[in-house]
């Protein structure tokens, strides 16, 4: 899996400025490299946090580039030149046929960024080109035009590339974007210690077993909690079962009422989610990743209800009552779920009540 923080570039070469939809969009965004003419550059009003990839035609217009400023050209001269004066350099390879991509890498190993585009769609040139720079310092990107193939792009081996150049239009799509970037910021959640105040079978009802596009580990689950205060930590299904398979792409979550912790700070009620839905994964240390939801099964089981206080905050978690059901211990071993008693401790998630559709708002709300 690739360890590097995800690169998104805005490619703003044919975008007007006047377009203020789109370069207002790109300004109020967690997105900072932006790739622009040298015209752009000189003559557009860009926020601070702007980090700037110009485009250089020749040597003229590459003495008039100042420090920190990113240099692209598809004129390895040109970046050569470039760092001597101690710019970084962008190689932009367009890439057609085999001779030209088993060239391409090795022209990318010599700079510090390489945007590679091709002539088919097919995803095998980048799987090369991923496989011959791995061990390289260059950061890779493919210049996409849509959200969906910039996610194939982080996909693709497992690996992805280090990044996208996107070079599309779609102010949906860019907003998309900007949200993969704000969620690689906060994907984390703080945990606290939750002391466990009362366990109690609660009858019958509705329990929804949550099925991933994705493997857990036995250090990863989910936040699943009865009010908007918060979330208690269940556990993926990867802990030891005597009598059938373990589905590590499974969280059994908890009563269909239940909230589950999804990105952009948001929470949904478990009933809600479907196929195509994202949710948060989360591990023993806090760190999130998100998952792709393929399955929602709800089904009849007995149901346990597990309370308890963290952080000065009540919180409760209804699950199957069942053993092997496993909820997270505050020392990061699983606890199976009808085994647990007052006193113990388990992993939560505390957080500022009041939601409306899964949204955090400022109001008064009273859950119990």
């Amino acid at each position: 899996m690739n360890t590097r923080p995800r690169e998104i570039w805005f490619d703003g070469r044919v975008v007007p400025l006047e377009r203020q939809d789109i370069w207002g969009l790109v300004n109020n965004s967690p997105i900072k490299k932006v790739v622009v003419t040298m015209d752009q550059w000189w003559n557009g009003h860009y926020p601070y946090k702007t980090e700037f990839v110009v485009e250089v035609q020749d040597e003229k217009d590459l003495k008039e580039v100042k420090s920190g400023v990113i240099v692209m050209s598809c004129r390895q001269e040109l970046l050569r030149s470039a760092r001597r004066q101690g710019l970084k350099a962008c190689l932009f390879a367009s890439i057609e046929g085999g001779e030209s991509l088993e060239q391409s890498w090795k022209d990318a190993a010599e700079f510090d960024y390489a945007v590679v585009d091709f002539d088919l769609p097919t995803n095998i040139p980048l799987e090369l080109i991923i496989v011959r720079l791995q061990e390289s310092t260059t950061v890779l990107l493919r210049q996409v035009t849509t959200y969906q193939d910039a996610e194939i792009a982080f996909g693709v081996l497992e690996r992805g590339s280090d990044g996208v150049l996107f070079s599309g239009q779609s102010v949906e799509d860019i907003s998309k974007l900007a949200g993969l970037l704000s969620r690689g910021e906060r994907g984390r959640f703080e945990l606290q210690p939750l002391t466990v105040t009362e366990v109690r079978h609660v009858g019958m009802g509705s329990r929804a077993c949550i099925d991933t596009t994705d493997f857990m580990s036995q250090e990863e689950g989910m936040l699943v909690g009865s009010t908007s205060s918060g979330g208690i930590f269940v556990c993926s299904e990867t802990h030891f079962l005597p009598y059938m398979n373990l589905r590590p792409f499974r969280v059994n979550a908890g009563a269909v009422h239940s909230y589950i912790w999804m990105p952009n700070d948001a929470a949904e009620y478990i009933s809600d989610l479907a196929a195509g839905s994202k949710v948060q994964c989360v591990d023993i240390c806090g760190g999130a990743r998100e998952l792709t939801v393929g399955r929602v099964k709800i089904e009849m089981r007995p149901l346990l209800l597990i309370k308890g206080e963290a952080a000065g905050s009540d919180l409760n978690v209804i699950v199957q009552d069942d053993w092997h059901i496993r909820l997270m211990g505050v020392d990061g071993k699983p606890r199976n779920a009808s085994t647990i008693r007052p006193g113990d401790e388990l992993l939560a998630h505390v957080c500022e009540p009041g939601r409306h559709v899964g949204i955090k708002v400022s109001e008064m709300i009273i859950e119990k």
